[in-house]
């Protein structure tokens, strides 16, 4: 089927037809034509210009030629080739898949790397809900925290904080994962995880802030993982391969500090070694270490239900009620009974100077008895009595039981290196909320992984909800149990030197201990070897969006796609963490990351459900707005419950980042949220703007700047927007404005690429505002089209910036000065005030700074105050600083000059401004020959321009006239008067040619011989005289300022005089460089009042 029909008339006898050829539109010629409909197989070139998004929903190049198959359709042919047909737009959606280049195509580039590279095909995703969300969410949120320092808090904020610590966190993550679903079901989400979708939400600056602080939480949280893990390896595990060890009690912890840092740095140097090597291992060993984090649980559990009958034997030391570190002797007992012989003990010697009965004894040992109690009575002891409420303490306060009969010594000096049980920190409620929360992290394992899920709509929610709920009860339920089943002291032992140096939660487990230490271990490897392979392909992903402008190198990597400087970097970062080298140090660190990471999920879905965008329509169900609020006012509480100081750094470093983004990140078109609000909120502070004038005291200068293009469409005068940048120094509303002439239609690309233009020209010039090129038939209507259209409601401009037309002299064409008297017409009948600046391009630039100077106005006639609102508000800015504002006035020979100077300092003192004054007389004085002489030059100039012109046109106009006799006469004669030929021949002898040229030469000589006898107008004489006299003076005071404003006079009413205006302007303004002509709107815009 063709695209159009060409009409092609067939003519009779031997007549030749002409066929138009083309697809622009159709050809007619009515010569007793019988039209044809021919076909034209020219292919439609309409379009927006545009290049389409890389989607399954446009036709690529290849699907063209299967889409005119058959005629049902040929309606619409001219919109396939646009736009798609239903059945092929069905059958790629059918077949699209999310695969992303993540670590699954990285391991196949690993495996193709030989000589007999074959390709493999791409499978499908397969994952499911269970295996590829619940369970990878669950090994994520399940970790260091849980094994390592569950039960310290639980002692130490008792069960009731601990469970309100507990219920806060989970709330938060559950609310955040309602959100996230919403948003991950809301459209088709590549792998990328939180990042893409507050990005894709929020915008490039909110998704930029938040991505690196999410990566930065990752990369802590590998810091963390470590930290664990040596932590396990070197307490529980192998205590003997410590490097540093404490010769005193009191440097155990520096020497512990010491240690991780040494062997956490071998660690993470081996763990990126691995991740670099290939990350197809870690993947590989994700299943063991999820094993490791089941069974370690299960044992858990186990333990629990054991211990209600049958409670393990973990006996605990007490001297009176202090706990005793269990590590340097084997019985509870100060004295023994060996073969009837009191002897001491080793604990004797731990306390007195010497093993000797009669040896001097520490105070509180010689006082007190020991006392053995069980570590982990049971279920059934009633324990959790004791537990229900915290004990907080400082750092170095001993762990003792209240339950327990002890008699205080006086000297408290030496229990500091006594081998009490003591805490190591300061703790307090907010500090345990800190670093708890690390544990209920990892929710976006799922959203990580939608590029391998089948349905990654369906199982995100389901998978992530779950998950949350299941170790929410599991963390609920291990508080409770754990302060039913073990004794306090116990629980407030963190690092289980009570019990002979083994782990707290490990003594619970069943069958033994070592199932928790070494799954607890091994977990926490895993952990860290992902949190290692996560950040630096997030890095990744962040640096190849482009918006970071000096993360770019990070985007690039191994030849598969592995990001190894991003991997050097990370592990950077990491190192930090680590040489921090306490793990309750670190976890508030990333729990801020991860907040406020959260934070922003939770404001993206309240923020597109409150603005009803178009394509928000999740498939989630099950969220609304305000729970979104709830959970971002959680998250943010939560930051400043943990650690306000971290919370303002973290806000800090995202605040920065945001605005670095803004000013040098690249431009993208996200189709983001926050669009939305800001055009919500346009639109509702437009309605709320009155159409009506604004108060005096609030006017401002709303600019419409008119620039010319040249040629290539660039700028004529930039320096036009530098001076609209001085003037309005970011303030208010600025609009420039251009015409081309021509249709739209034909004009399109031109009208694109001089908007493209005047933007760069702007950015240059640091102009704020907004662009708008229009095509017209001709330049005086496109311009009257902006004057009168721009702007939208009640941000309208209300002032014209332009230049001065300076070849309106040298050119022969009279169109340019027509259109600027014009526009000076068109400003005065709108109200609007007018700007005409002279000399426009020895204007100064932004980078100029204008020394010590004069800024003169003449106030001539006074036109609403513009004249003198103008100077503040260039002073304003650091070009025109230093200048000094002068007022000049002029008084005729009846005015008091003295008085009217008065009168203007006392004016000038009510409005605030400072400048000094100068009333300037001018006497009556004759018109002097000058005068009268350049009057009767400009007359003679206007008159030899017309008859120019005239005779330019005489000729053209004369040979219409005689067609159109011809064609009345011809018509009269025909009986046919409705349908007339095209072609006219006419017939011209030479008599009458001759005759008609010789009649227009005698008119044109004649019309020359009046110009030089012509005399000139009065009225022009004297609007002459008045321009000489004024550039004059202003000549012999303003000539060496910086800048020199002058009101603009009117323009004539009569139109025949335009041209006299012209030159009556450019007389005032000889001899002068920097001029500013000032035409007032016809209304107040400065005022004395406050």
């Amino acid at each position: 089927m063709s695209d159009r029909f060409v009409v092609v008339p067939v003519g009779q006898g031997n007549e030749q037809c002409s066929e138009s050829e083309g697809a622009e539109g159709y050809t007619i010629e009515l010569q007793d034509a019988v039209p044809v409909l021919e076909y034209s197989r020219e292919p439609n070139r309409y379009g927006d210009g545009m290049p389409k998004e890389s989607s399954p929903f446009i036709n690529t190049d290849n699907d063209k030629g299967n889409l005119y198959d058959g005629k049902n359709m040929a309606l619409f042919e001219e919109e396939m080739d646009s736009n798609p047909m239903v059945s092929s737009l069905l059958n790629k959606l059918a077949n699209y898949t999310n695969l992303t280049q993540g670590v699954k195509e990285h391991e196949e580039a690993d495996d193709d790397e030989g000589p007999a590279k074959t390709k493999k095909p791409v499978k499908s995703p397969a994952l499911g809900t269970l295996i590829g969300v619940y369970l990878p969410c669950l090994q994520n949120i399940l970790g260091v925290i849980l094994f390592l320092r569950l039960t310290w808090i639980v002692g130490t904020a008792g069960i009731m904080e601990s469970l309100a610590i507990v219920v806060m966190t989970c709330s938060c993550t559950m609310l955040t994962a309602i959100s996230m679903s919403a948003i991950a079901t809301n459209g088709v989400v590549p792998a990328g995880g939180s990042y893409y979708m507050i990005s894709r939400s929020l915008g490039p600056e909110f998704g930029g802030a938040v991505g690196l602080c999410f990566y930065l939480g990752t990369t802590f949280a590998g810091s963390m993982y470590i930290l664990g893990t040596i932590e396990i390896l070197l307490t529980y595990i192998v205590p003997s391969a410590a490097i540093f060890k404490a010769e005193k009690k009191e440097d155990e912890a520096e020497a512990l500090l010491n240690n991780m840092r040494v062997y956490g740095t071998c660690c993470l140097t081996l763990m990126s070694l691995v991740v670099f090597v290939g990350v197809k291992y870690v993947n590989k060993l994700a299943l063991v270490f999820l094993a490791c984090v089941i069974l370690s649980i299960l044992a858990i559990y186990a333990g629990v239900i054991k211990t209600a009958f049958e409670p393990p034997d973990f006996p605990i030391c007490l001297l009176g009620n202090r706990t005793l570190q269990n590590h340097n002797f084997d019985q509870c007992l100060k004295t023994m009974e060996v073969g009837n012989v009191t002897v001491t003990t080793k604990l004797w010697s731990l306390f007195c100077d010497s093993p000797d009965l009669n040896a001097t004894c520490n105070e509180y040992f010689t006082l007190n008895n020991v006392t053995v109690i069980q570590g982990i009575p049971g279920l059934t002891s009633g324990v959790i009595r004791d537990n229900i409420w915290g004990d907080y303490g400082p750092n170095g306060m001993l762990v003792e039981n209240k339950h327990q009969a002890s008699e205080p010594a006086a000297d408290t000096s030496q229990d500091i290196y006594m081998p009490y049980v003591a805490n190591d920190i300061t703790t307090f409620f907010t500090l345990l909320v800190g670093i708890y929360f690390p544990s209920v992290t990892g929710i976006m394992a799922g959203s990580n992984r939608s590029g391998d899920l089948r349905d990654a709509q369906k199982s995100i929610p389901i998978g992530t909800i779950m998950a949350i709920a299941t170790t929410t009860f599991i963390y609920i339920s291990s508080v409770i149990l754990f302060g039913a089943c073990i004794e306090g002291v116990v629980l407030r032992d963190k690092f289980g030197d009570s019990v002979k140096g083994n782990l707290v939660i490990g003594i619970l487990a069943w069958p033994s201990p070592w199932v928790i230490v070494i799954g607890s271990f091994f977990s926490c490897c895993g952990a860290g070897l992902q949190s290692l392979t996560g950040a630096p392909r997030l890095l990744q992903a962040i640096a190849r969006d482009g918006i970071v402008p000096f993360l770019q190198v990070f985007g690039h990597g191994k030849a598969n796609g592995e990001p190894t400087w991003a991997l050097l970097l990370t592990g950077g970062i990491c190192e930090i963490g680590i040489l921090i080298a306490s793990l309750d140090a670190v976890a508030p660190i990333l729990s801020m990351f991860f907040l406020m990471c959260y934070l922003f999920v939770n404001l993206a879905c309240a923020l597109q459900t409150l603005l009803r965008t178009p394509n928000w329509r999740p498939r989630f169900k099950f969220y609304h707005w305000a729970l979104s609020f709830l959970g971002a006012s959680l998250c943010l509480s939560l930051m400043f419950i943990s650690s306000w100081y971290y919370a303002l750094v973290a806000m800090l470093i995202a605040g920065c980042i945001y605005k670095y983004i803004e000013y040098r990140g690249a431009e993208k078109e996200w189709g983001d949220g926050i669009n939305g609000l800001s055009l919500n909120a346009a639109r509702y502070a437009l309605i709320r703007l009155e159409e009506a004038p604004p108060h005096t005291k609030n006017w401002r200068p709303q600019m419409l700047l008119l620039l010319n293009l040249d040629s290539d469409h660039a700028v004529k005068h930039p320096r036009l927007l530098s001076f609209c940048t001085q003037l309005k120094a970011g303030k208010g509303l600025t609009i420039v404005g251009s015409v081309l002439e021509g249709t739209y239609m034909t004009k399109e690309a031109e009208v694109k690429k001089a908007e493209q233009n005047i933007k760069s020209s702007m950015t240059t010039e640091r102009t704020k505002g907004f662009c708008h090129v229009v095509a017209s038939s001709n330049l005086r209507d496109g311009f009257s089209h902006l004057i009168q259209t721009a702007g939208l409601g009640g941000m309208k401009h209300n002032t014209v910036l332009m230049a001065w037309p300076g070849t309106w002299k040298q050119s022969n064409d009279p169109v340019s000065w027509k259109n600027f008297i014009e526009t000076v017409r068109e400003t005065t009948a709108a109200h609007q005030a007018l700007l005409v600046a002279k000399n426009v391009d020895s204007f100064p630039t932004n980078a100029d700074r204008l020394g010590q100077g004069t800024i003169d106005v003449w106030w001539v006639v006074h036109d609403g105050g513009l004249l003198m609102l103008l100077p503040f508000l260039l002073r304003q800015h650091k070009v025109w600083r230093k200048c000094k504002m002068r007022i000049f006035t002029v008084a005729n020979m009846d005015d008091n000059s003295i008085q009217m100077k008065k009168d203007l300092q006392m004016f000038l003192y009510h409005l605030r401004l400072d400048a000094e004054v100068e009333v300037v007389e001018m006497h009556d004085s004759d018109i002097s020959a000058f005068t009268y002489e350049k009057t009767l030059v400009m007359e003679q100039r206007s008159q030899m321009l017309k008859q120019m012109q005239l005779s330019r046109t005489e000729r053209e106009r004369e040979a219409q006239l005689i067609h159109d006799r011809n064609t009345a006469s011809h018509a009269a004669l025909n009986d046919k008067a409705d349908a007339g030929p095209d072609r006219v021949h006419m017939t011209w002898t030479k008599d009458k040619f001759l005759t008609e040229r010789n009649r227009n030469r005698a008119e044109a000589s004649m019309g020359v011989r009046d110009i030089f006898n012509m005399k000139p107008n009065q009225s022009n004489v004297r609007r002459m005289h008045t321009a000489v006299k004024l550039n004059e003076v202003v000549v012999n005071k303003s000539q060496g300022a910086h800048l020199v404003l002058l009101n603009m006079p009117g323009p004539p009413k009569n139109r025949g005089g335009d041209e006299n205006y012209m030159e009556f302007l450019e007389v005032l303004l000889e001899g002068l460089n920097r001029v500013l002509l000032v035409r007032g709107g016809g209304r107040e815009v400065i005022t004395i009042y406050s």
